[in-house]
């Protein structure tokens, strides 16, 4: 398993279509790399098509946003997967009904959206820098977990990860794995960074993957987003915890063991 931390690859002012095209690229290269090292399953960070604009209110940004399982960014996500035999876990800003959601989808080896379904994200927070809710709207899909060709596979996105319900939910619904794409910045969330997740795993039986982005994002600069992310099981051992630069951070996959 492997997740990806990155920086931002295109100055905020570009058309969004460039801005998206430049961080794909990035991202391609990354899943390149992991599929050659023979890596079964990768998640990106939340957001990855660009950088975390809720640092602004800006309706430009909607133009970021496509429909799943339509939108380009998806069409050539499952043309990777199946490329490299791989299922990509793919955080996407998806327009619904002409609502805006943050949401994973899934592509499995055979390059096809896992089980037709997604798992959008609940929670999202209003604050100086992190302007969620001008952007998202909750979702309302539950938390299903995914059969895979190598784990059942859950997403918690983001601000989630400071509730246990959902978690609690998708370790009833039989969850192995969970990954959680994020973006946050130093400060009071660095600290919880490292504590909740793998609380998520020991109380629930299922490994957890977390992912955070890298870097300062100008022009805003709301703070550094720190990267460490990492791998953890539900013993809470964690597994190669990442630095502050762009990569990807490898993990293993055995049996829950919650004895």
């Amino acid at each position: 398993m492997r997740l990806i931390q990155c920086s931002n690859a295109a100055p905020t002012d570009l058309p969004i279509d460039d801005v998206k095209r430049l961080n794909i690229e990035k991202h391609l290269g990354f899943i390149d790399q992991a599929a050659k090292q023979g890596v079964q399953i990768l998640c990106m960070q939340e957001i990855f098509t660009t950088p975390y604009f809720c640092a602004e209110q800006q309706t430009r940004w909607y133009e970021a946003v496509e429909r799943i399982p339509d939108g380009p960014t998806v069409r050539l996500m499952q043309e990777v997967a199946k490329t490299h035999g791989m299922v990509l876990v793919v955080p996407i800003y998806e327009e619904e009904n002409y609502r805006h959601l943050l949401q994973h989808c899934g592509g499995d080896r055979c390059g096809r959206q896992v089980s037709g379904e997604v798992s959008q994200k609940s929670h999202s927070t209003c604050e100086p820098g992190i302007l969620g809710k001008v952007y998202f709207r909750p979702g309302n899909l539950g938390y299903p977990v995914f059969d895979t060709a190598f784990a059942r596979v859950g997403v918690y996105i983001c601000y989630d990860r400071h509730f246990p319900e959902g978690a609690r939910a998708l370790g009833l619904n039989g969850a192995e794995i969970v990954f959680n794409p994020s973006a946050t910045v130093a400060g009071l969330s660095e600290y919880l960074w490292r504590i909740e997740q793998p609380a998520h795993a020991v109380a629930n039986g299922y490994f957890v993957g977390a992912i955070n982005r890298v870097g300062h994002e100008m022009p805003w600069d709301i703070g550094e987003f720190y990267g460490q992310s990492y791998f953890c099981d539900p013993r809470v051992t964690v597994y190669r915890r990442s630095g502050t630069g762009s990569g990807r951070v490898g993990g293993r996959r055995s049996g829950p063991r919650t004895d």
